[in-house]
């Protein structure tokens, strides 16, 4: 019987810890964005909370699959 592997299980929740403050940071980002569209920083911020919310769902999913992994181990390429 295969067992977790603790490291990796840590590094997985760690990314999942920074998907949550990316999660509240990027619609914080880009509310500030559209309410202030009359100012000239409104296209570089619209573009760092688009950014952010990308890496958020990113880091979101990396994490998730580095828990997946740590608990199960690497699926096996088939050739």
């Amino acid at each position: 019987m295969r067992r977790t592997d603790k490291d990796m299980l840590v590094t997985g929740l760690k990314r999942l810890a920074i998907t949550v403050v990316l999660m509240f940071t990027a619609p914080i980002v880009l509310y500030q964005a559209f309410k202030n569209q009359e100012n000239f920083l409104f296209w570089p911020v619209c573009i760092i909370g688009v950014i952010l919310a990308f890496f958020a769902v990113r880091t979101g999913f990396k994490g998730i699959m580095t828990i997946m992994d740590s608990m199960f181990g690497k699926k096996p390429k088939s050739s």
